[in-house]
């Protein structure tokens, strides 16, 4: 795999974890005691990656403190928002850390472990300017849901308040080319709302379907599921 880089987003609030992990990162909820993020870059090193940029922000010296500059075979540089910038500002300005033609980018406070290498090959052979990790979900209603033709390019994404029935979800990994991230602007802007839902029809974007273990940290039901769900070692 000749992409080894990936950008890691890890500057959320954790808003609706307050009530369980005050002051703390969503990334870093200690799950059996270990940072959830260690799990993430775990995974990012079967995959060989090799270099991740972490984009942070909220109680950042929390994130660079535990990690520094390396963890394990992972070199890591920190792309810090003063100022929160969305989901797509923050990907902008860590985009000038990276020096591939393809960047990973994956969602710090999600556990999803797809075949990387096979996500890639995809992309290639389609050649699709972004490619999303989906996952079939029997409840996608909080997420919204991928919708896509025959051969797995996405049509349209549709809102979680609309959704019914079973679905692909958006699991929150993403393979995106240079020039892509080149074109989107410096400010403030989110990358699922203002990028991936108005380019369906201007950019090729693919859906990687995938049947890899996914858990969402975002609200405090699912975090005490990874307690019993994610074992030391990062595996099912």
């Amino acid at each position: 795999m000749n992409a080894k880089e990936a950008i890691v987003l890890a500057g959320g609030l954790g808003t609706r974890l307050q009530s369980v992990l005050p002051d703390t990162p969503k990334c870093m909820a200690p799950v059996k005691g270990i940072p959830f993020l260690v799990y993430v870059l775990d995974y990012l090193i079967t995959q060989n990656i090799s270099k991740v940029i972490l984009s942070v922000s909220y109680r950042k010296e929390q994130i660079i403190n535990y990690f520094g500059n390396k963890y394990k075979s992972l070199f890591i540089e920190y792309a810090v928002d003063e100022i929160p910038m969305g989901t797509g500002g923050a990907l902008r300005f860590a985009s000038k850390y990276c020096s591939q033609d393809e960047v990973f980018v994956i969602n710090g406070d999600t556990y999803f472990i797809p075949d990387l290498e096979a996500l890639q090959g995809t992309h290639r052979q389609v050649s699709a300017d972004i490619t999303i990790a989906v996952k079939y979900m029997q409840e996608p209603d909080r997420y919204g849901v991928v919708q896509m033709d025959k051969s797995g390019r996405i049509t349209d994404f549709k809102e979680k308040d609309i959704v019914t029935g079973s679905g692909w979800i958006n699991g929150g990994i993403y393979l995106i080319n240079r020039q892509v991230l080149n074109a989107l602007p410096e400010q403030k802007f989110s990358l699922e709302n203002d990028v991936f839902k108005v380019s369906c029809s201007v950019m090729h974007l693919q859906a990687f379907q995938t049947e890899a273990f996914f858990l969402d940290m975002g609200v405090p039901e699912d975090y005490e599921r990874a307690q019993s769900m994610i074992s030391i070692a990062g595996e099912i």
